[in-house]
């Protein structure tokens, strides 16, 4: 019983970070309807969850669209995007969308979109506006389908969990940047268009810092690691195919460039994961996805 009460405080802890109260009860029933938690366990966190009450105010879907552009396109000014197989690119969004689709925010402003980076990099970023950014290096060493819905299922979590915006730090800007950058806007917070456009990039620069340069906390890269094992189990993917990516990272000793220096050791990430994993009974059928993998991983990615 112990067991059980903990584990509904971690779901519970995890889904209140989701955008809203309509989200938990998404993902609670969800869960209940997979056999992933029992009926009373799951209105019992939606319950709980709806108890917490309207959430402070957030930026509008169109408003993370925007902030999440910029973003995508400071870090397409420091790497390229790997256009060798448009094949591989679909087969990744693919993915993407039986991840989402049975998530509690399946629709963003404009989707969820997942590009290849040309690099040999091992890492992985996202977006508040949906762009999902995976490494040549990364997908390079991955070995099951499995394994790849793992990375992509981390990425949408940090989107859902809103961790891109959260990297926000100023409170001038936070202000600033949830409103509607109009003139009355700038004229209600004594801001001029030109100040508006600095507080815009300073937003912006500030999660870029925190994606590519320090990464997010340890806290929040743990909680996108559970989160993304409840989105793999709601899509039926196996939640362990994280902690295989995790180990096969592990073991290519990345050291501090790259996924190394913006996300905490694998060893530790593993720790936790698994400690959520026999939370999970999923079918293991990832052998037949195996042959769908293995077609896609032909398609050249390997080149150097």
């Amino acid at each position: 019983m112990k067991k059980k009460t903990v584990f509904i405080l971690l779901v519970l802890m995890i889904s209140i970070m989701f955008v809203t109260c309509q989200h938990v009860d998404s993902l609670a029933q969800a869960a209940a309807r997979n056999d992933i938690l029992d009926p009373d366990t799951a209105n019992m966190i939606s319950i709980s969850a709806r108890a917490f009450g309207a959430a402070a105010e957030q930026a509008t879907p169109e408003q993370e669209y925007f902030i999440g552009r910029a973003v995508a396109a400071n870090i397409l000014s420091n790497y390229k995007i790997w256009n060798g197989s448009q094949e591989l690119t679909d087969y990744l969004n693919l993915i993407c969308a039986a991840i989402v689709i049975n998530s509690p925010q399946p629709n963003l402003f404009s989707g969820y979109h997942v590009a290849i980076l040309d690099s040999n990099e091992v890492n992985a970023f996202a977006t508040s506006g949906g762009h999902i950014f995976v490494t040549r290096g990364l997908i390079n060493v991955s070995k099951t389908e499995d394994a790849l819905a793992g990375v992509i299922a981390h990425e949408v979590a940090h989107i859902q969990l809103r961790h891109g915006v959260k990297a926000i730090k100023n409170n001038r800007v936070t202000e600033a940047i949830l409103l509607t950058a109009t003139t009355a806007v700038g004229n209600a917070l004594g801001m001029n268009v030109e100040e508006l456009s600095d507080v815009f990039n300073e937003s912006v620069g500030e999660i870029v810092q925190t994606m590519v340069g320090s990464g997010y906390s340890k806290e929040q890269e743990y909680e996108a690691d559970i989160a993304a094992m409840y989105l793999m189990a709601l899509a039926g993917y196996q939640p362990s195919g994280l902690l295989d990516m995790l180990r096969e990272i592990d073991a290519v000793h990345i050291g501090s460039s790259g996924f190394g220096k913006t996300h905490p050791a694998p060893k530790q990430r593993i720790y936790f994961a698994e400690k959520a994993l026999n939370r999970f009974e999923i079918a293991d059928n990832r052998l037949e996805r195996q042959n769908r993998f293995n077609d896609a991983l032909k398609l050249g990615l390997a080149e150097k």
